[in-house]
């Protein structure tokens, strides 16, 4: 070796590593132990953010310190002609990437939160390309080398402008420090960029819109937030020229409630419409797919509400990536991403006919699974307090946020038993830190399936309100019959009154 003596070749491969791992994984942990040595501070297990805390890793500035370290000495060694082979070239070129991308992610994040709150029309130019390009030239234009990067410096900005944005959205918006929340992250991180970060900046970055993504789990565990997340980090090429990306990331995201709208409405928001295709179709309309943009994704949400016809619909732009607006015989083209959710069990939706498995099958090639409450919390209940911190930031703000959260964690301590299994999972947490707030209590919702003998004790003992026995009975027949269209022609009600009682939204 010449660039890179016996004594720190390990760390030099390790460094090489770090730059394809998921920053969410436990071999994120044991690669920056192997580059630091007695220098690592341990900081738990778990990447994720404490309320009222900025995403800080004492190890990340010291490992960006050897990086640059180790990349001047080689800089300088090649500078003065000695030679190098391939591998040692290509674990050099490695050492600069990770010590660009940290030199610039502070910029990177600056431009991200300014974008979010301005919520301009178009994206502004992030002004610290040049100086990127500079110093990637300063490292990587030395006579008589080629270095991939430096030919290809506009995607590798783009790159680590998609880096950024991931961390942030997975990091901000999946809480928890707990073993499930650690791994939900990591899956979302991969669903992004694959398990190969190394093939998907080569060629995969291009071609993920294919692959659509389907996140089940119990009603309030966050598969919003997991959607959000996926489509706020998708790859948008940067122009070098204008010096911004060609699409704003603010604006990838469109989301649709499926459970919330008719068959025929949800035809015409998805797809379109042309004028006089139906009554009331007074114009030419574009749907969600239409007006997605080719970095975009359409998120589908309560899937398994979805009226077979429209499934018919759906899997040609699924299998085809093409479709039709209502009305309309010219095929269009779809090249944004699509992501799904639902709270049912789709294979046994499939096994009753109810939803179609070639559908199933185009849907499940990326599948996200989001822990129940009760899962988050089952390693220590310092867990819970810490998302009942996060929950209190939102509900009333961070000067009384410290205070509530101790309240409520006292309330819960005195009046629930340590196994409750909160059965509306974070959503119902939220209630319980807004009911403390607002009457220093909580009277949880006796769900039949959470605990029949208490919903019997308190139905016999007539604590029942109207209200909360309706919605017990909404969601009982809801289960029974597999969507919200047979429970409400089964309970004789609107479907949109059946979906307000069982998610407690009356």
């Amino acid at each position: 070796m010449v660039l890179f003596d016996q004594g720190s070749i390990r760390r030099v491969e390790a460094l090489a590593r770090l730059n394809h791992c998921n920053p969410f994984s436990q071999e994120r942990i044991e690669l920056e132990r192997e580059v630091l040595g007695g220098a690592f501070v341990s900081s738990g297990t778990a990447w994720h953010r404490e309320a009222g805390e900025a995403a800080v890793r004492p190890n990340i500035a010291r490992i960006t310190n050897v990086a640059e370290e180790i990349a001047n000495r080689a800089r300088e060694s090649l500078q003065r002609g000695e030679s190098a082979g391939a591998r040692e070239i290509a674990l050099y070129e490695s050492v600069v990437l990770y010590l660009l991308y940290n030199r610039y992610e502070s910029k990177l994040r600056e431009y991200i939160e300014s974008a979010l709150v301005a919520n301009a029309n178009e994206p502004a130019p992030i002004e610290c390309y040049d100086a990127f390009c500079a110093d990637m030239a300063h490292y990587l234009n030395i006579r008589g080398y080629t270095f991939p990067g430096l030919a290809e410096r506009e995607h590798l900005f783009a790159c680590f402008f998609q880096l950024r944005r991931a961390f942030h959205h997975i990091f901000d918006n999946i809480i928890g420090g707990s073993t499930a929340s650690a791994q939900l992250r990591a899956a979302t991180w991969q669903s992004i960029f694959t398990c190969d970060m190394a093939r998907y900046r080569r060629t995969l970055y291009s071609r993920m819109n294919d692959v659509t993504t389907l996140i089940t789990g119990p009603s309030g565990t966050g598969k919003e937030l997991v959607a959000r997340a996926i489509a706020y980090s998708g790859y948008i090429p940067f122009d070098a020229r204008r010096k911004r990306p060609v699409e704003d990331f603010i604006r990838a995201y469109h989301p649709v409630n499926l459970s919330e709208l008719s068959p025929t409405l949800i035809e015409s928001e998805l797809f379109g419409h042309v004028k006089g295709a139906f009554t009331g179709a007074m114009a030419d309309r574009a749907g969600y797919f239409e007006i997605c943009h080719d970095h975009g994704t359409v998120f589908l949400d309560e899937l398994g509400e979805l009226d077979p016809f429209i499934q018919v619909k759906l899997l040609r732009v699924v299998q085809d990536r093409t479709f039709r607006r209502v009305g309309e015989t010219t095929s269009r083209p779809f090249r944004g991403k699509i992501v799904a959710a639902t709270n049912r069990d789709l294979t046994e939706a499939v096994r009753s006919g109810r939803f179609r498995e070639d559908l199933y099958y185009r849907l499940c090639s990326d599948t996200i699974q989001t822990p129940s409450l009760r899962e988050q919390i089952a390693e220590s209940r310092e867990q819970l307090r810490n998302l009942i911190r996060h929950v209190a930031q939102r509900v009333a703000g961070e000067p009384e946020a410290r205070a509530l959260a101790e309240e409520t964690d006292v309330w819960i301590w005195d009046h629930l038993p340590a196994d409750y299994p909160w059965p509306g999972n974070v959503r119902e947490l939220e209630q319980c830190v807004r009911n403390i707030m607002v009457r220093k209590s909580y009277v949880p919702t006796p769900f039949i399936d959470a605990n029949r003998d208490i919903v019997l004790d308190e139905l016999l003992a007539c604590r029942l309100t109207a209200e909360e026995l309706l919605g017990i009975y909404c969601r009982r027949v809801y289960e029974k019959t597999g969507s919200y269209s047979a429970a409400a022609k089964q309970l004789g009600l609107d479907r949109r009154t059946v979906k307000s009682h069982i998610s407690g939204r009356t």
